[in-house]
């Protein structure tokens, strides 16, 4: 259920999404509050489960996974429940969305290589039971929209 957000707290929402770390007393200069009603704001925004949490955003070259691609997946009919609880223990996946349409699901995979690429679909992605095919997408680009991403 949507939460009833004035246009302060998506202004706070928006500061907080380019930079997680900045500091209350920055957000509420920006967002032409005091700091106390950007603390309340922003607590109130955490306990309704608008923000969910903060972390870090990496430079997927500078960490050793320059190589991204989308890898869509059919599945096993009635096996989506048993195929998400592998998705849990593969930390080459970065994104994992049930989607409609022609495929199951669409994941997005950040590994260091092609050779590695090819590791993680043929022998460990493929392996999965519930697999019933993929197909593979190199990212060629991701351009920064400045939304925190």
């Amino acid at each position: 259920m949507a939460v009833d957000l004035d246009d302060v707290d998506r202004r706070i929402i928006e500061l907080l999404r380019a930079d997680g770390r900045m500091s209350i007393r920055a957000v509420a200069e920006r967002a032409h509050v005091s700091r106390a009603n950007a603390y309340a704001r922003l607590d109130r925004l955490r306990s309704q489960g608008v923000i969910r949490g903060f972390t870090a955003v990496i430079d997927p070259e500078k960490f050793g996974t320059g190589l991204a691609a989308y890898v869509s997946v059919r599945i096993l009919q009635h096996s989506w429940e048993r195929f998400r609880d592998h998705l849990r223990d593969i930390p080459e996946i970065d994104h994992a969305a049930l989607v409609s349409g022609d495929v199951d699901l669409l994941l997005l995979v950040r590994v260091a290589d092609a050779a590695d690429l090819r590791t993680f679909v043929l022998e460990r992605l493929q392996r999965i039971p519930e697999v019933r095919s993929t197909q593979t997408m190199f990212i060629l680009d991701e351009p920064r929209l400045g939304r925190g991403d």
